[in-house]
């Protein structure tokens, strides 16, 4: 057996995110198939491997940061080669794992996870730094810690997941952290010693999930979220043992208590019908799921919690010193995004249409885990309202923040999230064509029918749409919604950053420029001014809608200036207004 070691160090939590991504994405498949609570969106186990993918990448980044140092020191007549110089602590290594846990979190398990991982950091990066002062450690020395600190750790982290949960739920992943937590404080010995009791207390837990949870019980199987704890627990023993203790004799186990043969009932039962959330049963929920990072302080995440908690459930606030994961399902997500607005500033925004199929919409026991929807539309947008806007009209969103365009794997995942036979891909951007391209390639790969309407802004997006019928056929849908699209003329005021040639003479460094199908063809001084020329030039040629999409530094007079012009001015033609949000453009305009 290879040597390993019997203290927690940076080395050995880079071995433990090695070791919990292969668990997991051996598990993943299984993990996904049996996700049934608190949304049967099949997709428990990819949340999961990819939250600890950001979290092993992280911590692989902070080696990289170090060089190896192999110091040759002479004793005598032979040299003594010192290894170990140059690593770093174990406190960086750890607080590393949490934040890209908590930054790459996926879902309403992976979310859980990523605050299990902060809380256990929270204890080893003290203990990590008190170690390293007690010895005498400098910067770049490993220091270490062991089976107590381990068993605080375990405990931290199962605390303040739950704390996370606004209504937690027996049954969960929170029900098998905090039976690994118990196990490992009853526990006396090195680190795998603890990890092996933590193992084997959240391994009788999640076996009697379905004990807890109805819904479990119908379906006949355990909760996909412990499920997924438990070979990351796997992981860790193995971390200290060498030897995976297994998960294998879990499925017998599951079946004797999921059939009432071995007499086992719990006493925390939930009954959930279709899709009860949060232990509150309702034959239907919400139809979306919000997520995004947020930066705001403690008193503002404070308030955020109270009002999301109002406006849905499975809320999920994780994180701390600055920066937060907020995940909810809602009904309103322009409502969830537009508090996070409030509270702070809120990125990586994904909005996903939970969709006919699964168990939001339907009973999800004994049946397989969400069935695909039969269309489905994926857009980029600009800004976090637009993103809301698209969201509510059913719509899978991409949100692209200035200078940080989707990469392909984005749109491909954006397309398995909508989880349709038929998809209407909307880049809204010129420059994403050959991205968006690429991503559609991938999907009829995967055996999605893709169409790609060549969108080049959001505002020919709304238009498309707009026109958009499920109920159609596919190519008749695709040919509207691509005509809506294509009549509508688009056009962008921004300010410049630099001094530059444009169609329109030469620009310096804060003029204002108004772009019109992609080019400039208004250099001005005065924002509204700028707007209102650009308007103007459009409806020249005619047209009976115009669309303005507001970003956050537009003037606030300038939309009633802009609808006081065009009704004023052209007659039978209407004007709608939407918050765009963070969008990089000052003002968007569309005329069809």
């Amino acid at each position: 057996m290879p040597q390993v070691p019997q203290t927690l160090d940076a080395l050995a939590v880079r071995t433990w995110c090695g070791l919990a991504l292969e668990a997991l994405g051996r598990a993943r498949e299984e993990i996904d198939a049996i996700n049934v609570y608190p949304v049967a969106d099949g997709d428990t186990g990819t949340n999961l491997y990819l939250t600890v993918e950001s979290a092993a990448a992280a911590v692989e980044a902070v080696f990289a940061g170090y060089e190896t140092v192999a110091a040759v020191v002479p004793t005598g007549s032979a040299p003594t080669v010192v290894t170990g110089v140059g690593l770093p602590t174990l406190a960086d290594t750890v607080r590393a794992m949490a934040h890209g846990a908590l930054i790459g979190a996926r879902g309403n398990s992976g979310t859980i996870l990523a605050q299990l991982l902060r809380g256990m950091a929270q204890v080893l990066a003290a203990d990590g730094d008190t170690d390293g002062e007690a010895h005498g450690e400098t910067h770049g020395e490993a220091a270490h810690t062991d089976g107590q600190a381990l068993r605080l750790a375990l405990r931290q982290a199962a605390d303040s997941a739950r704390e996370a949960v606004a209504h937690p739920v027996e049954g969960t992943v929170l029900t098998v952290a905090a039976a690994a937590a118990e196990a490992a404080t009853g526990t006396e010995g090195d680190c795998g010693t603890v990890a092996c009791a933590a193992y084997e207390g959240a391994r009788a837990a999640l076996v009697a999930t379905p004990s807890q949870l109805a819904v479990l019980e119908r379906a006949g199987v355990v909760d996909a979220g412990g499920r997924g704890l438990l070979a990351v627990l796997e992981a860790l023993a193995e971390t200290f043992t060498g030897e995976s203790p297994g998960a294998g004799r879990v499925t017998g186990e599951i079946h004797a208590r999921v059939h009432g043969t071995d007499g086992v009932h719990g006493t925390d039962r939930v009954d959930v019908d279709g899709a009860c959330v949060d232990g509150r049963p309702g034959d239907d929920g919400p139809a979306f799921e919000v997520t995004y990072l947020l930066e705001a302080d403690d008193a503002a995440v404070a308030r955020l919690r109270a009002r999301l908690d109002r406006l849905g459930d499975s809320l999920v606030v994780v994180g701390g010193d600055g920066l937060w994961n907020v995940h909810v399902h809602v009904d309103d997500a322009g409502a969830a995004v537009e508090a996070g607005v409030e509270a702070g500033r809120p990125y990586r925004i994904r909005i996903t249409h939970f969709g006919l199929g699964d168990a939001h919409t339907a009973g999800a026991a004994g049946r397989p885990p969400r069935e695909r929807a039969q269309r489905a539309v994926v857009a980029v947008v600009p800004g976090e309202g637009l993103a809301g806007l698209y969201a509510e009209a059913g719509a899978t969103t991409v949100l692209a923040r200035p200078g940080e365009p989707p990469a392909s794997g984005e749109l491909v995942e954006a397309v398995r999230r909508a989880h349709a036979r038929e998809v209407v891909l909307l880049p809204n951007d010129a420059d994403l064509r050959h991205t968006a391209a690429a991503a559609a390639e991938q999907a009829r790969t995967e055996g999605v029918r893709i169409a790609l309407i060549p969108t080049r802004s959001a505002v020919q997006g709304i238009a498309a749409l707009a026109v958009h019928e499920s109920e159609r056929r596919f190519d008749e849908d695709v040919v509207a919604m691509t005509s809506a699209a294509g009549a509508t003329r688009y056009a962008e005021v921004a300010v410049a950053e630099r001094q530059s040639w444009t169609m329109a003479g030469i620009c310096q460094a804060g003029d204002v420029l108004g772009l019109i199908d992609g080019d400039v063809a208004v250099i001005g001084s005065d924002i509204t001014a700028t707007a209102e020329t650009v308007l103007d030039r459009m409806l020249a040629a005619g047209g009976e809608m115009v669309t303005l999409v507001l970003g956050d530094e537009a003037p606030e007079s300038i939309a009633a200036h802009l609808e006081a012009r065009v009704r004023e001015s052209y007659l039978a033609v209407d004007t709608v207004v939407y918050r765009g949000g963070r969008q990089g453009a000052l003002l968007l305009i569309g005329v069809e």
